[in-house]
C-alpha cells in the first residue's frame, strides 16, 4: 500500500472510531450496543463486537469484504451481515450507523412506521420511515428485511430492535440517526395526546422535491424506487 493510501485508510479508521464514540456523547447509545461502519475500496470497516467505545482505537476495527470475510484482531460486530447487505444493495452508501436509541426502540417495539406527521420525515428520503419486520440480530433474515425497508430511503426502524441509517459519509449517517431519533420522540409525544394529522402524499412529494436542492448538505434525491410507501 502506498503512503498516501495508508494515510487515507488511517484517517478513515479514525473517523469510524470518532463516530462510534459520538453515539454516546449524542445520547443515541448506551453501553456497547450499536455499531458503525464505513465503506472501503475492498469492503468496509466495522466496529468490533461488544467492545467499549471509550477504549476503542483504529486498530480495533475489523476490515470486512462484502461477502463476509473478516480481517482483524477482534470479532466483527454481530450485525455485520446487514452492513454488508446494505453496501451491496446501495452503492451510494459510504457509511452506516446502527443504534438502540430510546424513542426509535419504543416505536420499533410497537412495530410502527413513522408516518408523514411532520415534513422532516422526508429527511430519510421518502414519505415515511419504515419499520422492518423482526428477525434475530446478526442474521441474514434481518439483513434482508433491512435492505427492503431501506428501499428508496436512508433510514429505517428494525422491529423490536432499533434504527439504522446510511449516508454518503460517516457524519451524514450519524446526523441522520440524530434526526430520526428526534422524529421518533416527537411522534411518540404527539401520540400521547391523539392521532397526529398526517401530510398528504402530494405535500410530502413537494417537500422531497425541495429537499433535493436544499443547501449544500441536502439529502440526495431518492432513486426511482423512492415513490414506494
Amino acid at each position: 500500500m502506498s503512503p498516501a493510501k495508508r494515510a487515507a485508510a488511517g484517517a478513515l479508521a479514525a473517523r469510524v472510531v470518532a463516530t462510534a464514540r459520538a453515539l454516546h456523547t449524542s445520547g443515541l447509545n448506551r453501553g456497547t450496543s450499536g455499531n458503525v461502519s464505513a465503506r472501503t475500496p475492498t469492503g468496509f470497516l466495522v466496529t468490533p463486537s461488544g467492545f467499549p467505545y471509550g477504549a476503542m482505537t483504529p486498530r480495533d476495527l475489523v476490515a470486512m469484504t462484502l461477502d463476509g470475510k473478516p480481517r482483524g484482531r477482534h470479532a466483527p460486530s454481530t450485525e455485520w451481515p446487514f452492513h454488508a447487505a446494505v453496501y451491496r444493495a446501495r452503492p451510494e452508501a459510504g457509511a452506516i450507523v446502527h443504534v438502540h436509541s430510546e424513542a426509535a426502540m419504543a416505536l420499533a417495539c410497537l412495530r410502527r412506521d413513522v408516518p408523514a406527521f411532520h415534513y422532516m420525515v422526508a429527511v430519510a428520503g421518502g414519505r415515511t420511515i419504515r419499520c422492518a419486520p423482526y428477525a434475530t440480530f446478526g442474521t441474514d433474515a434481518l439483513a434482508a428485511h433491512a435492505v427492503a425497508a431501506l428501499e428508496g430511503r436512508r433510514a429505517c426502524l428494525l422491529a423490536n430492535h432499533g434504527q439504522l441509517t446510511l449516508g454518503s459519509t460517516l457524519d451524514a449517517a450519524l446526523q441522520l440517526a440524530v434526526e430520526v431519533e428526534s422524529l421518533c420522540a416527537t411522534y411518540l409525544r404527539a401520540l400521547t395526546v391523539g392521532a397526529p394529522v398526517l401530510l398528504s402524499d402530494a405535500e410530502m412529494d413537494e417537500v422531497l422535491a425541495k429537499f433535493a436542492t436544499y443547501g449544500a448538505g441536502a439529502p440526495s434525491r431518492p432513486g426511482p424506487r423512492g415513490r414506494r410507501r
